[in-house]
Order: C-alpha cells, then structure tokens, then sequence
C-alpha cells in the first residue's frame, strides 16, 4: 500500500472494503497474492477479487489447454491455464490479470508468477465478465507487443471470437460451427471448435 505498512496474504485484501480508494503497490500485491486463497486482479493500484469459475468454464478451459499442451510439448512454447497471471505496463500506471488460458515462447520471460510476452491469450466469457473481456482486457491485451492472438470463447453457446494481429491493427473473425478452426501457425498449433466444446450441450 503506498505511504502505508505491508500487509500479508488475505488480511492485505480485507483492508480493501474499508479503503476503497488505497491504492497499493506491485510490490505489495504480487507478495499477498502468493498466499491469498483468492486470486485477485490488479488494476493501476486498485485490486479487485475474482470470482469461482462454473464447472462449463473449467471444462471448457481445460479442453483449451490440454488440446495446445500436448502440440506444444516438443516445441519453445509453454502454456498455462488460470494461475498465471500476465503483468502489462502502459506508460502510466501497471495490471495484472489472470488469463483462462495464455501461451507463452519468449526464453526471456523468465519470471515465475506472470508472462511478460505471452503469444497467444484466450478468455471464457460468462455473463458477468464479458463486457470486461471485450473490452477493458481486450484494450490492454492489445497493448502487449508480442501478443498475437486473443480469442474470447463463450460458454453458453458455440461461438468463439478470434483476433489476430494484423499489420498495425486486429482483424476479427467471428467461429460458430464445431468443424470451424483456429490456428496459430507461429506456435504451430491449432483446434476446431469441436475440441473447445468436447462434451458439451447447449439449450
């Protein structure tokens, strides 16, 4: 917390309700997040907890990661699912988020907590986040140089968007049909939307 004592672990983020507006530093949020049993999000010095996934959500996460995990075995790249975060610098202040999903192939993105370069970052939109992911998360994601793909999947219907990064700008392609496929020639992987939805029924 600027100007103030450290706190530790869960009891740093209790303080949040009284303080709205204390703003805390990396430094303190990056050493309570190793023992908080939420994971929270940071957010220029403001911290925000994040809710439980549904189970939809986490299947649909995990199909993601263990589709890309087995092509990306022999490869430079590695890939993460929920606990690490991605650390985005502007040129005024810092975030943390924590992707569902994010490929990463930098050697120098050395640090053990979050990526720095991550490649390619994929969300599971719910009702409650989906504005934030098309939106708040998709202009930071933008931000990040090495970031080439980010792909928004929803849960309660068959549809993924998928941006790429094109030129000086993003090209967006909208993915509803399950033979329909999402591919990431630079990490040398790829899947259908049947591989993201494996399993699954909607109403």
């Amino acid at each position: 917390m600027v100007g103030a004592s450290r706190f530790v672990g869960y009891d740093f983020f209790e303080t949040m309700e009284a303080e709205q507006l204390t703003l805390y530093t990396v430094e303190d949020y990056l050493e309570a997040e190793k023992v908080s049993e939420v994971k929270h999000e940071y957010l220029g010095g403001i911290v925000h907890a994040m809710s439980g996934a549904s189970r939809r959500h986490n299947r649909i996460s995990g199909a993601i990661y263990a589709r890309l995990a087995s092509q990306l075995a022999s490869g430079p790249c590695e890939i993460y699912v929920e606990g690490v975060k991605v650390h985005i610098r502007s040129a005024v202040s810092e975030f943390f988020y924590y992707p569902d999903v994010m490929v990463g192939c930098d050697p120098d993105d050395g640090h053990e907590f979050y990526l720095e370069n991550p490649c390619v970052i994929f969300e599971v939109a719910s009702a409650s986040t989906e504005n934030t992911d098309r939106r708040e998360k998709l202009i930071a994601y933008q931000s990040i140089a090495s970031l080439q793909h980010y792909v928004i999947v929803a849960q309660d219907t068959m549809r993924v968007e998928w941006l790429r990064r094109s030129g000086n700008g993003w090209d967006l392609q909208t993915l509803t049909r399950p033979e329909e496929r999402l591919e990431f020639p630079g990490q040398g992987a790829g899947l259908n939307l049947a591989d993201i939805y494996e399993g699954l029924s909607f109403d």
